[in-house]
């Protein structure tokens, strides 16, 4: 059960590094403290590219085996004897 855990344990930091790249790496959407000093003169906030939506697919996949990994690591905890 210890290489289970520590192979889940490298997942998860592989997978936290990823995630917050990919959240990183999507494009503002406005309201937040940016606009307050000036920074919200974006034009086209409603629309959203191909690339934004299959980022953001990618950015659900990556959070599911994230929180998956996490799960799996308090199991083995649980039902490790």
């Amino acid at each position: 059960m210890n290489a289970v855990r520590i192979g889940l344990q490298v997942i998860l930091v592989i997978t936290g590094l990823i995630l917050t790249l990919l959240v990183l790496m999507h494009k503002g959407k406005g309201g937040g403290m940016s606009d307050m000093f000036g920074g919200g003169m974006s034009a086209s906030l409603g629309s959203s590219s191909v690339a934004e939506r299959n980022l953001s697919r990618f950015t659900v996949v990556i959070g599911l085996i994230w929180f998956t990994a996490i799960v799996g690591i308090g199991l083995v905890d649980r039902f490790d004897a």
